[in-house]
């Protein structure tokens, strides 16, 4: 399934993308894409649903977060050895686990707001992995039957905020604006091999990053197993998983974002996002 979340922000409805490619009202069925409805036999539930009986969603409705009340978002940094390469590092040899605030959770084409002082924001095209089933303590073996489903991410960082200053990468990584995640949360059954996705971003027409879930230095299963050894994991919360080289940070010489630049990013089989950059209020 294709779950989405439609919609004025705030006032997100459930929807599924239907076998035909229409949007499908969820509303009568569920409160939201979020907490309880990603259990499994919520899912199950949902799946067993006639589609065409669903009303369509008339018009061009905002597509929102797919995931709502999201309680944990948890990144993972360096998780590409070109990527590591590229940003003058050395590759970890255990997953470097930061956080992201989730209030710069947005729709996958809202518009990016650049932070105030901000002269090094940056892309990151991102698997996101989302926990549909409580995790702790699980093992590498048992971790994706935890696992919902997956979608975009686009991990915008502030450099200077992330690197140049003293204290944790999380104040690079929280601008508002800063996650959006979606168009869809498409469900695990659909994604046979999360390892195996190809993945990209543009700035303006110009590709930067080109690459594959392939080369993780730590996979999804791996990452899940991990970080449920530190805290637990609830549903509806988001691993980003990092992100293959061609940031801006990475290019010679760097290369930030400025108002008025257009990202499209996308993986495969998990749609696409498109933001346009606007300056701080």
């Amino acid at each position: 399934m294709k779950l989405v979340r439609f919609g004025g922000s705030g006032q997100e409805k459930p929807g599924l993308i239907a076998a035909d490619g229409s949007l499908r009202d969820l509303s009568a069925h569920v409160k939201d894409i979020a907490g309880d409805t990603l259990l499994p036999q919520s899912l199950a539930a949902l799946r067993s649903l006639d589609w065409a009986a669903l009303p369509v969603v008339a018009g061009t409705p905002r597509i929102g977060p797919c995931v709502g009340q999201v309680g944990k978002f948890v990144c993972i940094g360096l998780n590409y050895s070109d990527h590591a390469a590229e940003s003058g590092m050395a590759v970890p040899r255990e997953p470097v686990m930061f956080m992201k605030a989730t209030s710069a959770i947005c729709g996958p084409d809202d518009e990016v707001v650049l932070p105030r002082g901000s002269e090094k924001s940056d892309w990151e095209v991102e698997l996101g992995v989302v926990i549909g089933s409580p995790a702790k303590y699980v093992s590498e073996a048992d971790a994706l039957s935890h696992v919902a489903g997956y979608c975009v991410v686009n991990d915008l960082s502030e450099r200077a905020f992330q690197l140049e200053s003293t204290g944790q990468w999380v104040k690079g990584k929280s601008a508002d604006t800063f996650g959006p995640i979606g168009p869809w949360l498409v469900t695990a059954d659909e994604v046979p091999d999360p390892q195996a996705l190809s993945m990209w971003l543009e700035v303006d027409g110009h590709r930067y990053q080109q690459g594959s879930t392939a080369t993780m230095v730590f996979g999804v299963a791996h990452l899940v197993s991990y970080i449920s050894q530190f805290m637990s994991l609830q549903p509806g919360d988001i691993i980003s998983t990092g992100t293959p080289p061609g940031v801006g940070l990475g290019q010679k010489p760097p290369v930030y974002l400025r108002a008025g630049n257009v990202m499209r990013l996308g993986i495969e089989g998990l749609g696409t996002q498109q933001q346009r950059v606007v300056a701080s209020l």
